[in-house]
C-alpha cells in the first residue's frame, strides 16, 4: 500500500508533471504505476489536480481501486466531479467499495440524485451498501451525515480473552483504532474502553469490569458545528454517536472534524468579506457576482446615505468647510474599529469563550473604546493643527468626534454579532462590509452634529 511506504518530502514541479503527461501519452502503463507509486496518494492527488481531465481519469482507471479511492478524496471537488462523470457506475462502485461508510456516502452525494441509486446498486459489499444508504438518509450538516460505521464494539459481558478474539475481526476495518466502545445487549452505549487497559487486564475479566463508564457522546441529529465544538472542548480524537436511546450508530473522527472547522472557516471569512454564498475563485461570472452584488449594493446606499449626510451639513459650514477634509478619517477609523470589535465577538462566539450578559461585555467595549479613542484624538489634534494648520477650535472638534466615533463604532461592532447570535443567525455577517458601512454612516453623522454643536456653524 501507498500509505506504508516510507515518507518522503514531495515537491509538485514542473518537470514532474511534464513526465507523466509523458508517460500517459505513450500508454507506458508500468513506468506510471512505478513512478506513482513513490508517491503518496496525496501527493498524487495534486498531481492529478494539474493535469487534463482525460489524463487524471487515465490515472485513476490506471492504479488499483484501494489507492484510487484515496486519491478521489484528495482530489480538488471540481476535479472530482469531472473525474466521476468519466468513470461508469460500476467503476464509481469498485472505488467506493474501498472507502470507509462516511467518505463514500460524501463521494455518492456529490453524484447527480439519477445516478446516485445506480451506482449503489452496483456496491457488491450488501453490509457496505445498507450502511452507505443509511447515511445518505441523514442531514449532510448534522452528526449522522458526517458519522463513520466503522468502529470498534465489545458487550460489556464478554471475558478480555474473548473480547481480544473477536476485535480482530472488527479492527481490520478501522483505518484507526482511537478507542473501543463498550455496549449492553441491546447496543446501548454504556462506556467505553483504553487499548492499555484491554491489554493489561486479565484474560478471565470481565469487560464491565475494566471499562470507563464515563463517555462523551453526540446525538445523531446534532449539528456539525456543536460536534466540532465538543471534540476541541475535551480534545477528543474520535467521538461516538448515538440516537435518544444511546443506540451506538457510528463514530466521528478528528480528520472530519478538521474539514468541517476548516469549511466553517471559510464560510465566516467570505461572509465577513461581504460574499454571501460558497464560492470559489474558479467559479463562473455569474455565480461570484450573485455572491457578491448584494454586500456591494448595501455599500453603495451606505455610501449614498453618508454623501446625503455631508451634502446637509455642506449648506451651513461656510468658513469650516475644512471640516470635509477630514470626512476618510472620521470613515476609515469607525469602520476599522467597527470590524476589530466584531472580529474579536464573532471568534469568541465561535469557540465559546463570549460569557457574561450583553451590558457586561458592552461595558467593557465601552471602556476599550474610551482608552483607544483618546489616544486616537490626542495623536489627532497635534498632526492636524501642528502639522495641517487646521484652527485649533477644528482640531479640537476633529480630537472630540474621533472619540465619540471610535466608542460608538466599538459598541456597534460588538453588540450587532452578539445580538444576531442570539437570533439564531450567523454573527461573521455582522463583520465586513455591514458593520464598515453602518459605521460609516453613523460616524458621518456624529461628525458634522458635534461640529455643529461645537463650531456653531
Amino acid at each position: 500500500m501507498v500509505e506504508e511506504k516510507e515518507n518522503i518530502q514531495f515537491e509538485l514541479t514542473k518537470e514532474l508533471i511534464i513526465q507523466v503527461e509523458q508517460l500517459i501519452e505513450s500508454n507506458n502503463d508500468k513506468e506510471l504505476r512505478k513512478l506513482l507509486n513513490e508517491f503518496h496518494h496525496a501527493d498524487i492527488a495534486e498531481i492529478l489536480n494539474e493535469v487534463n481531465l482525460e489524463q487524471a481519469t487515465y490515472v485513476i482507471k490506471l492504479l488499483d481501486s484501494e489507492t484510487t479511492s484515496d486519491i478521489l478524496m484528495d482530489l480538488d471537488e471540481d476535479i472530482r466531479e469531472k473525474v466521476l462523470e468519466n468513470l461508469s457506475a460500476k467503476e464509481i462502485a469498485e472505488e467506493i467499495q474501498e472507502l470507509d461508510t462516511d467518505d463514500a456516502a460524501d463521494i455518492i452525494a456529490e453524484l447527480p440524485e439519477g445516478r446516485q441509486q445506480e451506482v449503489i446498486n452496483k456496491i457488491e459489499d450488501l453490509e457496505h451498501k445498507d450502511e452507505i444508504t443509511e447515511l445518505l438518509a441523514y442531514d449532510e450538516d448534522s452528526a449522522g451525515g458526517l458519522m463513520a460505521k466503522e468502529l470498534v464494539k465489545v458487550y460489556e459481558t464478554w471475558t478480555v480473552a474473548g473480547c481480544m478474539r473477536r476485535i480482530r475481526g472488527q479492527a481490520k476495518d478501522v483505518s484507526r483504532v482511537h478507542s473501543i466502545y463498550v455496549v449492553d445487549k441491546t447496543n446501548k452505549l454504556i462506556g467505553r474502553l483504553s487499548l492499555k487497559d484491554l491489554i493489561t487486564a486479565k484474560s478471565e475479566q470481565k469487560i464491565a469490569e475494566i471499562s470507563n463508564p464515563n463517555v462523551d457522546y453526540v446525538f445523531v441529529d446534532e449539528h456539525v458545528e456543536d460536534v466540532a465544538k465538543v471534540m476541541q472542548k475535551y480534545d477528543l480524537e474520535a467521538i461516538p454517536v448515538v440516537n435518544k436511546e444511546r443506540t451506538l450508530l457510528g463514530r466521528i473522527t478528528i480528520d472530519d472534524i478538521v474539514d468541517v472547522m476548516k469549511e466553517v472557516a471559510e464560510k465566516d471569512y467570505q461572509l465577513a468579506a461581504g460574499i454571501t454564498s460558497d464560492v470559489e475563485a474558479d467559479d463562473s461570472i455569474m455565480k461570484l457576482t450573485i455572491a457578491r452584488l448584494p454586500w456591494l449594493l448595501i455599500g453603495m446606499f451606505g455610501g449614498l446615505g453618508a454623501a446625503s449626510i455631508i451634502e446637509h451639513f455642506n449648506q451651513d459650514m461656510g468658513s469650516f468647510i475644512v471640516l470635509l477634509s477630514f470626512v476618510p478619517l472620521i470613515q476609515a477609523t469607525a469602520g476599522n474599529v467597527g470590524v476589530q470589535s466584531s472580529a474579536i465577538v464573532v471568534q469568541g462566539l465561535a469557540n465559546n469563550s463570549i460569557d457574561g450578559n450583553i451590558l457586561k461585555r458592552l461595558f467593557k467595549e465601552f471602556i476599550l473604546g474610551l482608552v483607544n479613542g483618546i489616544a486616537i484624538a490626542i495623536i489627532g489634534l497635534l498632526i492636524t493643527h501642528f502639522v495641517f494648520g487646521t484652527p485649533y477650535n477644528v482640531s479640537i472638534t476633529i480630537a472630540i468626534a474621533l472619540i465619540v466615533v471610535i466608542v460608538m463604532a466599538a459598541l456597534i461592532g460588538t453588540f450587532i454579532p452578539i445580538f444576531l447570535d442570539k437570533r439564531g443567525i450567523d454573527p461573521a455577517v455582522a463583520t465586513g462590509p455591514f458593520i464598515t458601512t453602518s459605521n460609516d454612516v453613523f460616524g458621518i453623522l456624529l461628525y458634522f452634529t458635534i461640529a455643529k454643536l461645537i463650531l456653531g456653524f
